[in-house]
């Protein structure tokens, strides 16, 4: 191959690069984007976990969000969970701005339907996992708003802060590590898991633990511990925080006392009280009784001397299965079944058709039609 054809392709390739390196230099100085060097210096502040919790996709659209609401004047109605007030005033220095402490929050958990009061009539054997459950079956309970205990709360929390009971089957949620991301809300089908506002560091509140819309009396059949929309919780409340609707009650977070009234009020212990140390239920000893309920009588011990001697039992009736016979010779049992029925050649004491058939169709001669089906014609 001549040397001078290699030079020249050589050559125009270099000076073909060239010219392109040349136009992309210019388009990306012609068409350059530039970003406000504070969203830098904004995300270096943030947690850095990504968990969409401030409502925007990741801590890098949260930082370019705070940049332009400072640009606006002000910065309400932004909060990083997991950062908390802390991290949001890093935030407002960087920005010159000052920003409102943000009332704090806590994933709370809307179903008290452990195994104890919320008995299972089913088991499912399917995907472990809520929304598959939700979306196949009612549930391992008759309740069809409670919680299936399937844990894709527990899966889509980031910071290890629910945990499956396995004596309750209910998860439950760790007050200290939840940074009320909204991960478990996202994730629950049946919408039991709750963001809300909590009072001060303690993380104080009163939640009805409870979703379930049917009426009393088929609520109180399903659970023991549901909510009857007896509406003695909003009569009891002087603060208007508790509203009965749809067959169930709720407690407003931002009208809420914390006073208890409504805790003390419920007859069924639907209300929790939720705090970092914990939860606390009102635990109800025994239902009431129904109207005109005579109380039950207490047992009397009896000797076995003197209790009575038991009557003999009866000897049961002997029946023999009916033999039916063809030329004298008794037809096979596969035979009989097909001539007779399944119930004339078993054990139990025939009924009076059926020993009237015994008696008129032994010594009686086979019709054509039954010696073709019984294969003796």
């Amino acid at each position: 191959m001549d040397f001078q054809v290699i030079l020249i392709a050589v050559i125009a390739l270099a000076v073909l690069g060239f010219v392109l390196a040349l136009l992309l230099f210019v388009v990306s100085k012609r068409f350059a984007v530039k970003e406000d060097p504070r969203i830098g210096q904004v995300l270096e502040v943030l947690p850095g976990a990504n968990c969409g919790g401030c409502g925007f996709p990741g801590c890098g659209g949260m930082a370019a969000a705070c940049v332009k609401a400072a640009d606006a004047g002000s910065l309400e109605g932004l909060n990083c969970p997991v950062g908390g007030a802390e991290c949001m005033q890093k935030v407002a220095g960087i920005l010159g701005m000052e920003v409102a402490v943000a009332a704090p929050k806590l994933a709370v958990v809307r179903c008290n339907g452990t195994c104890e009061v919320r008995p299972r009539f089913t088991t499912y054997d399917g995907v472990k996992s809520c929304r598959v459950a939700n979306s196949t079956c009612m549930g391992e309970t008759q309740c069809s708003y409670g919680c299936l205990g399937c844990g894709d709360c527990v899966a889509a929390c980031q910071f290890d802060a629910i945990h499956m009971n396995p004596k309750t089957g209910i998860p439950e949620v760790d007050a200290t590590k939840c940074t009320a991301c909204g991960a478990c809300a996202k994730a629950c089908p049946r919408g039991i898991m709750e963001v809300r506002n909590v009072s001060g560091e303690s993380k104080d509140a009163f939640v009805v633990t409870c979703m379930n819309m049917d009426k009393g009396a088929d609520a109180m059949k399903i659970c023991g511990s549901s909510c009857i929309a007896c509406k003695k919780c909003q009569n009891a409340c002087g603060s208007d925080a508790v509203h009965v609707g749809n067959n169930v009650a709720y407690i407003n977070p931002e009208a809420c006392v914390l006073c208890g009234a409504c805790f003390e009020a419920c007859p069924r212990g639907a209300i929790a009280s939720i705090s970092v140390k914990g939860i606390e239920r009102k635990v109800i000893a025994t239902m009431p009784k129904a109207a005109g309920a005579k109380p039950a009588a207490k047992p009397v011990a009896v000797k076995a001397t003197d209790a009575p001697a038991a009557a003999p039992a009866k000897p049961a009736k002997e029946w023999k299965p009916i033999e039916l016979k063809y030329d004298g010779a008794p037809l096979m049992p596969s035979q009989q079944i097909l001539l007779a029925g399944p119930k004339d050649i078993s054990n139990p004491a025939p009924a009076a058709k059926e020993v009237q058939f015994e008696t008129k169709r032994t010594d009686a001669p086979l019709p054509p039609s039954q010696l073709i089906l019984l294969g003796l014609k």
